[in-house]
């Protein structure tokens, strides 16, 4: 009995000593449970508490890690955080795109203006060429003179017909690219228009719509 009373006075005396900013403590790896007035060393590599001085916990602190621990706790922190942040983007995105499209009918206006306008481009791109290919056509009449001899033919006259065939080459080149934007176009289209869909469906919009098992045609290429 004299001990036990022993032990509780002397607990009793530590906690009546223990400064206001809280008591220290936690069990170490030998199963001995310690109490200090500032962490305790011995338990950095477990968890330890911060009680007030009444006895209740304030907070729990540690365990305390490596430097190699601390460093892969932080990557793995940033990843987690940019994983969040690509997932806000998405849904950021996401409200964007239903916003802008509301349905298919405004998806199909907005996929055949950009058509029309990569159409149209193209067809300023052709009538270029054709203006160079008439005057291609008169450059080889002049050099019908020359028939016999082009190497007679004038210096500035064959420097034209070089850069009127460097001009068509030009224009073919860029004709054909264009026809690679158009097929770029129509997958950007095709591929948010999957999205759409499945978004619309989430928001219960009606299949018809949303152009879903309609028989709705796909948009002309």
């Amino acid at each position: 009995m004299g001990g036990v009373l022993l032990a509780t006075l002397a607990a009793d005396f530590a906690w009546a000593q223990a400064p206001v900013g809280g008591i220290y403590t936690c069990v170490d790896r030998n199963g001995r449970r310690l109490t200090a007035d500032r962490p305790i060393p011995e338990c950095l590599d477990r968890e330890q508490r911060e009680l007030s001085p009444s006895g209740i916990v304030r907070r729990q602190i540690g365990p305390s890690l490596t430097e190699q621990e601390r460093a892969a706790q932080e990557a793995q922190q940033r990843k987690d955080a940019e994983a969040r942040s690509r997932e806000l983007e998405e849904r950021r995105r996401e409200r964007v795109l239903t916003t802008r499209y509301p349905d298919k009918a405004s998806h199909d206006v907005e996929r055949a203006a950009a058509i029309q306008m990569v159409d149209a481009v193209t067809a300023t791109a052709e009538k270029r060429l054709t203006e160079l290919k008439q005057q291609h056509k008169a450059f080889e009449v002049e050099m019908e003179f020359y028939k016999k001899d082009p190497n007679k033919a004038p210096m500035a006259l064959r420097r034209k017909i070089a850069e009127n065939e460097d001009s068509m080459a030009e224009q073919q080149r860029f004709i054909a690219g264009q026809d690679q934007e158009k097929r770029r176009v129509h997958q950007r289209f095709d591929t948010e228009l999957a999205q759409l869909r499945k978004l619309w469906e989430s928001q219960g919009l009606p299949a018809a719509a949303s152009g879903v098992a309609t028989g709705t045609p796909a948009t002309s290429r």
